[in-house]
């Protein structure tokens, strides 16, 4: 592999610095470009690539009708709704993501801020750093996840990792997921129910690990919020358009609900300014800036998907496609599929 080669690496605050490593060693042109970068510069930088990675920046139809020479596009991570994949498609320029190499990581997360949330680790540990102590008061008081319901939103790979490690805790398990069978999730030690406004009722505590589509896009919102316990707690490791954030902060402030930990959001990353501000500020919410993903093991499977995907497609062969996301898989041209 040659010096002929191009890649463009977007999202470049997220380091990846055994992949760019590897691309350089086979003497491939390498250009980083940071989080934000405008449409019109990123169709300057890709009008002469082979190969582009992306992780957050959009792939529009005017950044792909600009690259020329592009031969295929890498989500180095799971989401792709920032690709224009029907018009990659038309191009017959191949789209392929990174599905797995996360799935028990995001669940740990999600199940860390599980816990943070019952037993109000981030606030105690505020008010010991700023008194030195905190007494056993009303203010303090978690829960105990034994013998509570959990509803996870999603019962794929992560939402049933999810269920796994809250079994583990003796909690109930039900889950709302309209593609998988009753028999799926009760191998999966999960209980299906039909609606998903019965598992907003019976819920004391809502994991959300739905993939983002039109179907699911502001899947929770006002009304949803509504009909959960107001003891309960919403975790949302998944995509932050899933939730009307709006709803939500609203539905925080009024005590709809108990509490809630975001890993993602609708507009990353977060900032002053930001239409979630508001929940910066209150005790019974946990920020967390979308890295449940981030960790020694994942990333290294990260980085060893992501170069086989770039080697296929720089060296001409077919491209594997592990997601069973409909999306993808309406792919005709330079693809092979994984069971």
């Amino acid at each position: 592999m040659s010096a002929r080669f191009k890649a463009v690496r977007t999202d470049s605050e997220l380091e990846c610095p055994e992949i760019d490593a590897a691309l350089r060693e086979r003497q491939i042109e390498l250009v980083t470009l940071p989080e934000g970068i405008s449409e019109g510069e990123l169709c300057v930088a890709v009008r002469d690539a082979d190969l582009l990675l992306m992780c957050y920046t959009p792939v529009t139809a005017r950044v792909i009708a600009a690259a020329e020479k592009l031969k295929g596009i890498v989500k180095y991570g799971v989401g792709i709704d920032a690709i224009d994949i029907p018009t990659a498609i038309r191009r017959g320029i191949p789209v392929v993501n990174v599905p797995e190499y996360a799935e028990e990581t995001v669940a740990e997360g999600a199940f860390a801020l599980l816990m943070a949330l019952a037993k109000k680790l981030v606030p105690i540990s505020r008010e010991i750093d700023a008194k030195g102590w905190a007494w056993p008061t009303q203010r303090w008081l978690g829960f105990d996840l034994a013998g509570r319901t959990l509803g996870i939103v999603g019962t794929g790979k992560i939402g049933r990792s999810m269920a796994r490690m809250a079994i583990g805790f003796r909690m109930r398990v039900v889950g709302y997921d309209p593609n998988v069978s009753a028999e799926a999730m009760k191998a999966a030690g999960i209980e299906k129910v039909d609606q998903l406004n019965e598992l907003l009722r019976t819920s004391d505590a809502v994991s959300i690990h739905a993939t983002l589509n039109d179907s699911s896009r502001h899947l929770i919102g006002g009304l949803e919020l509504s009909f959960m316990k107001p003891g309960a707690l919403l975790i949302n490791a998944a995509r932050g358009a899933i939730v009307d954030e709006a709803a939500l902060v609203v539905a925080l402030r009024e005590k709809v609900i108990a509490g809630a930990a975001l890993d993602v959001f609708s507009q990353e990353p977060l900032h002053g300014e930001h239409p979630l501000a508001a929940l910066f500020e209150m005790d019974n919410v946990i920020l967390f800036p979308h890295l449940t993903f981030y960790t020694e093991e994942a990333m290294a499977r990260l980085t060893d998907d992501t170069l086989a995907r770039c080697f296929e497609i720089l060296e001409g062969r077919p491209v594997l496609v592990k997601s069973h996301d409909p999306r993808l898989r309406a792919q005709t041209k330079g693809v092979v599929f994984g069971a």
